[in-house]
């Protein structure tokens, strides 16, 4: 072992993975008062003051009292590539020569001088800084492996008085010499073992159907050829639910952000009258009446109780008092789910989880899918999981209307949440909404199953509710020697706050934890296998990657610092994916080779687009694109091209205007003058919420899930989320034959949909190359000019496709600006947003 250099300045990219240990430290002070906050811990008081006036909570002075500031704790360590935190250590007594001994598997896509290494004395809010040791990149970056006494020093770099050091190993693996990474060679072959180190291991011989929204109109018919000949047939994703749920002999568990009881799962004339005659509420009682267990989690909105009618939908509007109502004194048993903290988190920790974050995951579990019966047959697990809540908005089709459903479809379904007042009675638009969802058979059913478990013993109402299955039966319903069979693996961000069986309270907990695949830091688990999954796929993608979500930020360690009073290492999203993104781009371009990222977000977060929030996630949007175009550029000039940076990463969003049809509905009332809401009537235009959270790879693997790209969803700590990584052994590309499986099906069906049929068809084969430079300019003229028909003033009727460019351009240094300054139709709303004073950026990240 040998002391450690001073720190360092230069940059250097750290891209793969790092492996590092901290065994103990040698310290001459506790937390004898010698020790001042952080600054981080008085930032964490005036947020905790925000929080408080939120939530409206009582007793505020006692409890402040009782919390204080600078008490003694206990001795922590945390790991930060420069100031991106990204590993924390166990809790300890404070003493002089405290030991860890905990290791930690760190994905990295970071420019960074120093691998810092902190210690800090615990408090109720925030902690104490003891100091901080700096072990420079230079020092690692070749791959060799470390073991050191690092000095530790003080806020100005110069070293305790007292000699303290902390004991650290480290190794980092670029990304290209990881074997687990896979860099550039995409799933490689049916022996691809899936993500490591993650809770669910991959599955194979599982069937899994893909649903484009949450229905299929009758004259959708996208002509996909796949491998074997046939043709890509999409699926009606709430007739199939309804279906399953109608089917299912001893359990039925659902689980929702939002679970609506009004609402119709069947609405199409072509299906059985009797299922549209039924409702959600309705169906679910008849079930529990037929003696099967029906059992539902759905997330307690704390901010929807004991304030009167106009609080009590919640901020979020999800109805969770209402559908708990409407099953009390029934067999359905339903538990409104609040997001509780770890039991080992801070006070402020607590509360912000509890406020601020919510259960964000959609799954419905059902028996019945294999048509066996019998005690000793296996149940035929059928589960769905994605984007889709059960509840009111969600149903549409490819045609995404505005007004002419309104007399009819979503005459009892109107969903308008971005003009305030907005209401059947008032007209259209409606918001469209555009959605992902999948179903999965055969033994990762039972993996979802297991998720709904856990969570269900940590909030249920009693273990013994659950259906008791033989776990044996898992592997017995595998679709062995099928050639359309899938490989599935479930991923999940959720902590032991909300599932059950985590390890937790003991000196081994880290390393128990560690074998789990789950993540410990301050005595806090956590699962964060969805951001694992994505940084995986998009390490091992060739050719391009397509991604729909409903949000699009992060990786805020590596923006442009900006003279705008936003200091970046305090907006904590954290998450590698745009960084991952771009580096991928980069790499491409340095070798000579072709790539394309395509995204896919709505016009605005949902809500008012000129409110404070809604500005804000589009203030941090803009700082994602923008440091992903500057990666972009830069790579660019380095080769001496003259390239477009949206050549190869380019990004879209949804939208439709809809000419008048006879027979229309016609409302009785109509909306404010000169609001937004009038203003987009008379225009006969909106955007198509784009709610999706998927990401296509090389036309080989796709995730589904209910996770968006924002920190929120992939923190692990944060929402709980649940989603799927999949792909079929026997149809992945070769040399000689691309992947023309059902995940290219699905994509060039997605494709179909936003494009429509004519520009489709004078896309031809270039739709089939999404890699291709003729592909990525296609798009972008065709959406360009659905843009332009958008946001005219002039009405030339139906928009002849729904994919329209976003709208911004870039400049020659990456920067990017709006074409239009505030969207269609709105007071001032500003395309790229307004960073916010008032709202903490956790809230907003």
């Amino acid at each position: 072992m040998m002391m450690a250099q001073q720190p360092q300045t230069t940059q250097l990219l750290l891209h793969g993975v790092i492996d590092a240990r901290i065994l103990e430290a040698d310290l001459s002070v506790t937390t004898d008062g010698k020790l001042q906050p952080t600054k981080k811990t008085l930032m964490k008081k005036k947020v905790f003051s925000w929080i408080r006036k939120l939530t409206f909570c009582k007793g505020q002075q006692q409890l402040e009292n009782a919390i204080g500031l600078g008490t003694d704790g206990k001795l922590y360590a945390t790991v930060d590539i420069d100031k991106a935190r990204v590993g924390r250590t166990r809790m300890v007594p404070p003493v002089h020569s405290p030991k860890w001994d905990e290791s930690f598997h760190i994905y990295c896509a970071h420019d960074a001088s120093n691998i810092i290494f902190t210690v800090k004395a615990d408090n109720a809010i925030g902690a104490t800084l003891i100091g901080r040791a700096y072990l420079p990149t230079e020092g690692v970056v070749a791959g060799q492996k470390v073991d050191l006494w690092l000095p530790i020093r003080d806020e100005k770099r110069q070293p305790l008085e007292g000699g303290d050091q902390i004991r650290v190993q480290l190794q980092f693996t670029n990304v290209a010499a990881d074997p687990t990474a896979g860099w550039g060679t995409g799933v490689g072959s049916g022996a691809y073992g899936g993500v490591p180190y993650t809770f669910f291991k991959q599955r194979r011989g599982c069937r899994v159907r893909l649903y484009e929204d949450a229905h299929v109109a009758g004259d959708f018919a996208p002509r996909v050829r796949l491998a074997d000949g046939s043709f890509y047939e999409p699926r009606r994703c709430w007739v199939d639910v309804f279906d399953a749920i109608n089917r299912a002999r001893r359990m039925v568990y659902v689980a929702g952000w939002s679970v609506n009881t009004d609402v119709v799962l069947v609405r199409d004339p072509r299906e059985p009258s009797s299922a549209s005659s039924e409702n959600l509420g309705e169906l679910l009682i008849r079930k529990a009446n037929e003696g099967v267990a029906v059992l539902m989690l759905v997330w307690d909105d704390r901010t929807s109780v004991g304030l009167g009618p106009i609080k009590r939908d919640g901020l979020m509007a999800t109805h969770d008092q209402d559908t708990e109502s409407f099953f009390r004194d029934t067999r359905v048993q339903c538990v409104l789910c609040p997001r509780n903290p770890d039991k080992d988190r801070s006070y402020v920790q607590d509360i912000e989880t509890a406020t601020m974050f919510t259960h964000h995951q959609k799954t419905v579990i059902v028996d019945g899918g294999g048509g066996r019966t019998g005690p000793e047959s296996p149940p035929g697990l059928v589960s769905f999981l994605g984007g889709i809540d059960l509840c009111d908005g969600r149903y549409d089709t490819q045609d995404h209307p505005l007004f002419r459903t309104l007399g009819t479809t979503h005459s009892r379904d109107f969903h308008q949440p971005n003009f305030p007042g907005a209401s059947i009675s008032k007209g259209g638009p409606r918001e469209p909404w555009h959605d992902i969802h999948c179903r999965v058979e055969g033994p990762a059913a039972w993996d979802v199953l297991e998720n709904f478990e856990q969570r269900w013993k940590k909030q249920g109402k009693g273990d013994n509710m659950l259906v008791a299955l033989n776990k044996a039966w898992a592997e017995r319903e595998a679709a062995a020697g099928d050639a359309e069979s899938w490989n599935v693996q479930v991923f999940r961000s959720i902590d032991g706050g909300a599932a059950a069986g985590f390890p937790e309270g003991s000196a081994d907990a880290p390393r128990e934890a560690a074998a789990l695949g789950l993540v410990s830091g301050k005595d806090h688990v956590i699962e964060r296998s969805i951001q694992d999954a994505y940084i995986h796929a998009i390490r091992r993608a060739r050719d391009f990657v397509y991604i729909e979500n409903q949000y699009f930020l992060g990786s805020s360690y590596a923006w442009r610092r900006q003279n705008d009073g936003v200091t970046v290492e305090d907006i904590n999203a954290l998450h590698l994916i745009p960084k991952e993104l771009s580096l991928k781009i980069v790499s491409k371009i340095e070798a000579g080779e072709r790539f394309a990222v395509y995204v896919v977000v709505p016009l605005w977060p949902e809500g008012v687009p000129e409110s404070g929030s809604v500005q804000a996630i589009l203030d941090w949007q803009r700082r994602t694109m923008e440091m992903m175009y500057r990666d972009v550029t830069l790579a660019i000039r380095a080769k001496g091209l003259q390239d477009d940076p949206r050549d190869y990463l380019t990004f879209f969003c949804l939208g439709n205007r809809e000419a008048p049809s006879p027979g229309e509905y016609v409302p009785p009332d109509h909306p404010d003058p000169n609001t937004d809401y009038e203003r987009a009537q008379q225009a006969r235009r909106f955007m198509i919420y784009v709610h999706a959270k998927t990401m296509i790879v090389d036309d080989e693997y796709i995730i589904v899930g209910s996770a968006n790209i924002n920190q929120r969803s992939m923190d692990g700590g944060r929402d709980t989320e649940i989603a799927m990584g999949a792909y079929q052994p026997g149809y992945l590309a070769t040399r000689n034959r691309p992947a023309r499986g059902q995940v290219h099906g699905f994509r060039v069906s997605l494709w179909q949909e936003h494009l429509a049929q004519a520009a489709a068809a004078a896309a031809g084969g270039d739709l089939l190359r999404p890699s291709s430079l003729a592909c990525v300019r296609r798009m972008n003229q065709v959406a360009k000019q659905h843009w332009d028909m958008f946001a005219s003033d002039a009405f030339r009727g139906d928009l002849p496709g729904h994919l329209m460019a976003y709208p911004v351009s870039v400049l020659d240094d990456g920067s990017v600006v709006a074409t239009t300054e505030s969207f269609p139709d709105t007071n001032n709303a500003k395309v790229l947003g307004n960073k916010s004073d008032i709202l903490p950026p956790i809230l907003t990240t």
